[in-house]
């Protein structure tokens, strides 16, 4: 499963430690997913050793309880990141402890709820820290583009999604950052109707075909242009030799353009599967050049975020005391 490091402008832990925050990702994910596989193999995924129990007495015969234990039913703790004042380090509330009120009929099903859980939790990661949080967009829990690179490519691939930079001072909106072990990927997608066609040129607009109807869209070779350039740059300036890759996808559709220029990748229904196979199969660990590109372009997002309630009452309470003195 792929890292959340950034969402819009929303506030992200990894910019409080864009160095240590994806290796311990890594890892926790990891140590949950084997005390949980080894629990459902034991027949006790549940929440206390009480339903456990049950779940043992029902499996020796009791089958309309086990039809009742089957139930989907997922519930998400309403504070699953530990921000409790005896935890002040970010690092320290950097948790999670999946939740099962119910046994998956097999160890697929397992995996696709603790994906489902983890995904949540991401969100969560990528909009609140210790002392802040941002007011996420109901429908990130629901983009199924965002779902599909987080929960489809390698731990080791660090996504910013739609992340705003700032640059001189004016925010720009990009659109899919993903940052392999090796190199980064700048991607825009198309998601229009199925079986729809891309008519690719070098001009300003493109054209789409989805059967009898057509349409123009503005050209997205140039807004990834754009967002080469910005990130060469700033590359550049940190004097960080790390390779950057272009490419337009389309999962549903095809795309037709015989005179794309060189250095752009073009992946539609037909080309995107193997190139989607190749980053599947990726082994290589976090690198340092790589987690040094996250924070040279994390260093200039924006963020807008508020102080968590808790945090802002201490914080009137210290001024309070200090005027008083």
């Amino acid at each position: 499963m792929a890292q959340l490091i950034k969402l819009q402008d929303y506030v992200s832990r990894y910019e409080k430690d864009s160095i240590r925050y994806p290796s311990q990702f890594v890892r926790l994910k990891k140590q949950q997913w084997s005390k949980i596989k080894q629990q459902w193999e034991e027949g006790s995924v549940f929440l206390n050793d009480e339903d456990a129990k049950q779940f043992r007495n029902d499996i020796q015969g009791k089958e309309g309880l086990v039809k009742r234990f089957r139930k989907i039913w997922v519930k998400e703790e309403e504070h699953p990141l530990s921000e409790s004042a005896e935890q002040p380090s970010e690092s320290d509330s950097f948790t999670f402890e999946p939740k099962v009120y119910y046994r998956p009929d097999t160890i697929e099903d397992l995996k696709h709820l603790y994906m489902d859980q983890l995904y949540t939790i991401q969100l969560k990661w990528a909009s609140s820290t210790l002392t802040e949080k941002s007011y996420v967009d109901g429908k990130y829990a629901r983009e199924e583009p965002l779902r599909f690179f987080l929960q489809r490519f390698p731990d080791t691939y660090l996504v910013m999604y739609e992340p705003v930079m700032l640059i001189k001072k004016a925010p720009i909106e990009l659109d899919v950052l993903v940052f392999t072990p090796t190199e980064l990927w700048c991607i825009t997608l198309l998601e229009n109707a199925d079986q729809s066609a891309y008519l690719g040129s070098m001009d300003r607009f493109w054209t789409i075909k989805s059967g009898e109807q057509e349409k123009r869209m503005l050209n997205p070779s140039i807004s990834l242009d754009r967002t080469e350039t910005i990130i060469k740059g700033l590359f550049n300036q940190q004097d960080l030799d790390f390779p950057i890759k272009k490419a337009i996808i389309s999962r549903n559709g095809y795309i037709d353009f015989k005179d794309a220029p060189y250095g752009l990748t073009l992946l539609d229904k037909k080309s995107f599967p193997a190139w989607f196979s190749q980053q599947r199969s990726m082994r290589a660990p976090l690198k340092s050049a790589q987690l040094r590109a996250v924070k040279t372009v994390l260093d200039l997002t924006q963020t807008t975020s508020v102080r968590r309630m808790m945090w802002s009452e201490d914080d009137q309470e210290t001024d309070r005391l200090e005027n008083s003195e």
